[in-house]
């Protein structure tokens, strides 16, 4: 990166960090069942909700759509919500919560419903603007409806966070929308709405929430709050997720998970995230990659190339989980955590590389991630677009001799 591009990127970074303790974070009203809900909301005087979801938790929301109407709540249910949501899911659900008349939302699933259920608070608030000129940063200023957000995946805390990831149906761009109004008054962390959650989700979204947490505490943006509880989320996270994975229904590991989640969230919310998560979002764009494994994949990459720059502070975390002692040598201390990192990958079942990735598009997305990192994350080393597309190549799956073969024949 060219010195005048660190220069700026460094003064915007240092902006926020001042401004940091006088923003108006909010921490949810945390409910631990999901039948509390429904005494909460009548409490606070709504009688019609939209649940958003997606089609295959409706076993799962089944539940929560009979109790509602029990405590004179209406419930419209819109249940269309892709992996990765995209503007017309957005647009399809303000049509029906206009049409139906609703009051609140409900979020129900994994970081895709979440964010869809945000854009639409935020949609609501300003019906006359459109999400791409809601992207970025602090263009949502109006109160959005009461948001109640229940997470099925231990992994994304979008339900602390006050961001939304949307993509764009015609670019297949991926873009975030962050304003403090998103974040949702209610989060319901309940461990056995994660029972259900395949093996491969328990450990792609488990490592979502241990690379937000990585992320925020070796940024540039850290307080004293951020990373207590991004090294309360790692600790929990390295002691849970095998246990999670291998036995589904351990309801300590699920809780245990769901809080190391919450954690996380809380934490990259005010001292934000780094490049793993700009290249993660470009890939998620462009080729529906799930972000959770996107990240675990590119994850041990980007440590490694940050170097001398973050020894310390992976020592640190290497630490708290009991991977070294005090007399370990900061770079070697760094070495193995990053080699644990991929040793949990491999025990969780997740692959070194990703497949689907055309060398052709690495260009332009090096530039989509370096639009979204730069100025705003503030990551240990600066990158540009040219900088960013060695990890596209690292992580790539090569076809072999003989898909190259049958493509040519």
């Amino acid at each position: 990166m060219n010195r005048l591009k660190k220069i700026y990127c460094r003064l915007f970074q240092g902006f926020f960090k001042v401004a940091l303790p006088f923003l108006p974070y909010q921490i949810p009203d945390i409910l631990r069942t999901i039948e509390d809900l429904p005494i909460e909301l009548s409490e606070r005087k709504i009688t019609k909700v939209m649940l958003i979801t997606d089609k295959f938790l409706r076993d799962i929301t089944a539940k929560l759509e009979r109790m509602l109407p029990n405590h004179g709540i209406a419930c419209i249910v819109y249940d269309k919500t892709e992996a990765n949501p995209k503007v017309s899911n957005v647009e399809e659900a303000l049509a029906w919560y206009k049409r139906c008349g609703c009051e609140a939302i409900i979020a129900f699933g994994g970081g895709s419903s979440i964010d869809c259920a945000k854009a639409l608070g935020a949609r609501i608030a300003y019906p006359k603007k459109s999400l791409n000129q809601m992207k970025g940063i602090l263009k949502v200023r109006r109160k959005i409806p009461l948001l109640a957000a229940i997470p099925t995946t231990a992994g994304t805390g979008s339900e602390v966070t006050l961001a939304s990831v949307i993509t764009d149906d015609q670019t297949h761009y991926k873009y975030a929308i962050n304003s403090f109004p998103l974040i949702p008054s209610i989060a319901v962390l309940d461990p056995k709405v994660t029972y259900t959650l395949p093996k491969s989700l328990t450990a792609t979204t488990g490592m979502d929430a241990l690379t937000h947490a990585i992320e925020a505490y070796i940024g540039r943006s850290t307080t004293h709050q951020t990373r207590k509880w991004s090294i309360n989320a790692v600790r929990l996270i390295c002691r849970n997720i095998q246990k999670a994975y291998d036995e589904g229904s351990d309801y300590e590991a699920r809780e245990n998970m769901l809080i190391a989640s919450n954690y996380a969230g809380l934490a990259f919310s005010q001292s934000y995230v780094g490049y793993v998560h700009a290249i993660a979002h470009s890939l998620g764009g462009a080729y529906n990659i799930p972000h959770g494994l996107a990240n675990a994949v590119i994850l041990p990459y980007v440590l490694e190339a940050y170097g001398s720059a973050i020894y310390k502070k992976l020592k640190k975390l290497a630490r708290a989980i009991n991977l070294v002692d005090k007399y370990e040598a900061p770079e070697l201390a760094a070495r193995k955590f990053i080699d644990y990192i991929k040793q949990m990958n491999k025990n969780l079942g997740i692959p070194k590389t990703l497949k689907g990735i055309n060398i052709e598009d690495i260009g332009e997305l090096a530039r989509r991630a370096d639009r979204e990192a730069n100025p705003l994350y503030p990551v240990p080393v600066l990158m540009d677009a040219k900088e960013l597309e060695k990890f596209y190549h690292r992580i790539r799956e090569e076809k072999n001799e003989e898909q190259r073969n049958r493509e040519c024949s």
